[in-house]
C-alpha cells in the first residue's frame, strides 16, 4: 500500500513537473512582433506609386511575406525573399543585401493581413537597420495587399 501511494505521488509530481515545464517553455518563447510604425519609417501606397512613376532611381522592392501571396499578386519589379518571420526569410534578406551600399533605397512590404497583425515587416526592417542600412522604408498597408493595392487598381505582376 505504501509503495502504491509513493508511486502515485511520484507520478503526480512528475505530471505537475511536465506541465510546468511546458507552460514555462511557452511563456519564454518569443512571439512574432506585429508591425509597429512607431519604430519604422513607412510610406503610403500613394507615396510609393509617385516614387515608382517619377524619373530617377527606384528603390529596391522586397516582398517579405508568404510565397503564395507573392505568386498571386505582387508589385511589378519586386523581389520575393521569403517570409521574414522565419529564419530562412531573414537569411535570404541578409544575403541579398550583403554587397549593397548601406545608403541603398529599400522598400519592404508584405500585405498578408492587417498592419497591426503582420509578423513579417518588423523582422525584415530590424535586420536591415542592424546591418547598417539607413534608407529603409516599409510600405504601410492598413488592411492587406489586396485591399490596399490590388483593389485600388495599381499594377500587379503574377507568378514568380
Amino acid at each position: 500500500m505504501v509503495a502504491e501511494f509513493t508511486t502515485m505521488r511520484l507520478h503526480s509530481y512528475s505530471t505537475v513537473l511536465v506541465v510546468l515545464t511546458l507552460l514555462t517553455g511557452l511563456t519564454l518563447s518569443v512571439p512574432a512582433q506585429a508591425a509597429d510604425s512607431t519604430n519604422m519609417k513607412t510610406l503610403t501606397v500613394e507615396e510609393l506609386v509617385q516614387t515608382l512613376n517619377a524619373n530617377g532611381a527606384k528603390p529596391l522592392l522586397f516582398h517579405v511575406g508568404s510565397h503564395m501571396l507573392y505568386v498571386q499578386a505582387h508589385i511589378p519589379g519586386s523581389e520575393y525573399l521569403g517570409a521574414s518571420s522565419t529564419s530562412q526569410g531573414i537569411q535570404n534578406l541578409a544575403k541579398r543585401v550583403s554587397d549593397l551600399p548601406k545608403k541603398t533605397a529599400i522598400v519592404l512590404y508584405c500585405g498578408c493581413c492587417p498592419w497591426s497583425h503582420c509578423p513579417n515587416v518588423n523582422p525584415a526592417y530590424d535586420t536591415l537597420r542592424q546591418m547598417g542600412f539607413t534608407n529603409v522604408k516599409v510600405l504601410y498597408l492598413a488592411n492587406n495587399f489586396g485591399t490596399d493595392w490590388v483593389d485600388k487598381g495599381y499594377p500587379v505582376a503574377k507568378g514568380d
